[in-house]
C-alpha cells in the first residue's frame, strides 16, 4: 500500500509539473508576443518622432528664434531676441485698441474693426499676421526694423484678404 501512495504521488507530481509547465509556456509566450507588439510599436513611434523633429527644425527655420543669422542681427543691435519679438508683437497688438481697428491693416472691417489675431516672425526684418473682423479674414506681411536708437519702424508689405470688403481709404 504504501508503494502505491508513493506512485499515486509521483503521478501526481509528474501531472501537476506538466501542468505548471504547459501554463508557464504558454504565460512566456504571450509575453514575449506582448514584447515583440511592443518593441515594432517602438520602432514606429520612433520614425514618427524622427519625422517631426525633422518637420519642426524646418519649420523653426523660418522664425526669429530658429535662424542664427537673425539671431546675431538682432544681437548686434544689443538686444535678446526674445526682446526684439516682445517689441514688435506688444506694438501691433497695441494697435488694435483703436476704435477704427488696428491701423496697420489696410482694409475696413464689416461686421466689426480689423484686429490682429496672431503673428509668426518670420526673421529679423519680417512677420507675418492674421487678422479678422468676425467674418472677414486675412493675413499680411509686415517689415520691422530697428533705427540706430532702437526705436522701432513698422510696415505691411503685402496683403490679401478672404472675402469681398473694400480696402480702407487714406
Amino acid at each position: 500500500m504504501k508503494k502505491s501512495i508513493f506512485m499515486y504521488l509521483f503521478f501526481f507530481a509528474v501531472l501537476y509539473i506538466i501542468f505548471q509547465y504547459m501554463n508557464e509556456k504558454r504565460i512566456f509566450e504571450s509575453q514575449e508576443q506582448t514584447i515583440q507588439t511592443l518593441t515594432e510599436q517602438t520602432s514606429e513611434n520612433e520614425v514618427v518622432v524622427e519625422k517631426l523633429t525633422d518637420s519642426i527644425a524646418t519649420m523653426n527655420y523660418f522664425s526669429l528664434r530658429g535662424n542664427d543669422d537673425a539671431m546675431t542681427y538682432i544681437e548686434k543691435l544689443g538686444m535678446e531676441a526674445i526682446d526684439a519679438e516682445n517689441m514688435v508683437r506688444d506694438f501691433i497688438y497695441d494697435q488694435n485698441t483703436g476704435a477704427n481697428g488696428n491701423p496697420l491693416i489696410p482694409y475696413e472691417g464689416i461686421e466689426a474693426p480689423m484686429r490682429v489675431n496672431s503673428l509668426k516672425f518670420l526673421n529679423h526684418r519680417w512677420v507675418m499676421a492674421d487678422f479678422t473682423d468676425g467674418s472677414y479674414w486675412g493675413e499680411m506681411i509686415v517689415e520691422y526694423y530697428f533705427d540706430e536708437n532702437n526705436e522701432l519702424d513698422v510696415q505691411v508689405l503685402g496683403s490679401v484678404l478672404y472675402g469681398n470688403p473694400k480696402p480702407k481709404k487714406n
